[in-house]
């Protein structure tokens, strides 16, 4: 993971103090690019703890459509739990528009409008089996339309396969990208779900190239971050995947293979 602590070196040296809608401030670089060969191992944070079983269930509770954190996938995953409302609802946040995107249909005989719903997950899949040279495979979480009912809009906004050579990549934009605490999860998340779509489609996962908008660092993770810095980053580990389709997989059936890490590290949440 040495692009990574390469990333939080090059914003520690060049980023400039912005002040944030949390009020606790960063310092901050827009437009950054890091690449991750998942040939080369899983790229699961060395340098700190990352908490793996808590990708898992984030990523499957995204995958089943939820958008409430009382659901079971998400009981062991907290860091939702500042955006909810009382019943612990978040609106249509990420798992909504991948897998329920809205859209309405006219129905000629009756002349009303019916809503229905697109399945962005299935899609990418079937395009990947059928048509894996589209320049389409993108799945989108920013819509514009709901923003405004949702309890966060999503910082991981859109990501894209591309096939190639028996070969799966994805690349994802993330307009905000929490260096400290959010980043390790998003890398993870998204190197898993290549791992899950490229077995069903019967493809090797290979590059995830990760694009940040505004990458920053907040003032209270400066120094926790100097800590991970001074230390030396081990072999990554391997994650197996049980042989099913992407939507069917459950929780036991992901397992992470030779992870070694360094003590975790507590980085406060700006809310």
């Amino acid at each position: 993971m040495k692009q990574y602590l390469d990333l939080i070196q090059h914003v520690l040296d060049k980023g400039e103090k912005k002040e944030d809608r949390t009020g606790t401030g960063t310092i901050s670089v827009f437009g950054c690019q890091k690449k991750y060969d998942l040939r080369d191992g899983f790229p699961l944070l060395t340098t700190k703890k990352v908490l793996f079983s808590a990708v898992v269930r984030e990523l499957l509770w995204f995958l089943k459509g939820s958008t409430n954190i009382n659901d079971d996938l998400v009981q062991h995953t907290p860091i939702w739990n500042a955006w909810a409302d009382d019943k612990g609802e978040l609106g249509p946040v990420y798992g909504y528009q991948w897998r329920k995107w809205e859209k309405f249909s006219l129905d000629e005989s009756k002349g009303t409008y019916q809503k229905q719903y697109v399945d962005q997950i299935l899609n990418a899949i079937k395009m990947i089996k059928t048509n894996p040279d589209s320049r389409r495979i993108i799945v989108s979480a920013w819509n514009v339309a709901d923003i405004d009912r949702m309890a966060l809009p999503p910082c991981h906004m859109m990501f894209q396969f591309y096939v190639v050579n028996g070969r799966l990549d994805c690349q994802l934009y993330q307009r905000s990208a929490d260096l400290a605490l959010g980043v390790p999860f998003n890398i993870a998340s998204y190197a898993l779900l290549m791992i899950m779509i490229a077995q069903e489609c019967d493809l090797t996962p290979g590059i995830f190239t990760h694009t940040l908008g505004d990458a920053h660092i907040y003032l209270n993770h400066i120094e926790g971050l100097k800590t991970q810095l001074a230390r030396t980053p081990k072999s990554l580990p391997e994650v197996r995947v049980a042989k099913k389709k992407t939507l069917d997989v459950q929780f036991e059936d992901i397992e992470v293979i030779n992870y070694q890490y360094d003590p975790f590290i507590k980085f406060p949440i700006a809310v």
